[in-house]
C-alpha cells in the first residue's frame, strides 16, 4: 500500500487539499485532479515534464531543496518553481499562479494600503 501526502493548492481565493501519494510529480498530481498549471497556449505545447519549458511553475512552501538547474536558479533569484522537478515526499503547499501568454508570470501587485 502506497503512503499519501497531503498537499493544500491555493487557486485565486480557494484552497483545497489533495492526498498525493509519496514520490509523485507534483505536475502530474496537479493534472491529474484537474488544477491549471500551464498557460492557455501551454497547456497544449509544453515539454511534458521534461524541464524544459519552464510554464508549470507554481509557488511552494516549504520549497524543497532543488534537484535541476533551473529550480537552483529559481531559488537563488526569488522566481516559482517548476512544478515537475518537484516530487511529493512530504506536505505542502502550493499556490497556482495566473499565466498569461505562453507560461508567463506577471509581477503580484503589493497593495499600498
Amino acid at each position: 500500500m502506497s503512503e499519501t501526502v497531503p498537499v493544500t493548492v491555493i487557486t485565486g481565493d480557494e484552497k483545497t487539499t489533495i492526498e498525493v501519494e509519496r514520490g509523485t510529480t507534483l505536475r502530474d498530481a496537479l493534472l491529474q485532479r484537474g488544477f491549471p498549471v500551464y498557460g492557455t497556449v501551454s497547456q497544449y505545447a509544453n515539454c511534458g515534464g521534461r524541464g524544459l519549458c519552464s510554464t508549470c511553475t507554481v509557488e511552494v512552501d516549504p520549497a524543497p531543496e532543488p534537484t535541476h538547474w533551473h529550480d537552483a536558479a529559481a531559488v537563488r533569484f526569488g522566481y516559482p518553481r517548476l512544478s515537475c522537478c518537484i516530487e511529493v515526499e512530504r506536505p505542502l503547499t502550493v499556490r497556482l499562479l495566473e499565466k498569461h501568454i505562453w507560461g508567463q508570470v506577471l509581477p503580484r501587485q503589493i497593495s499600498s494600503e
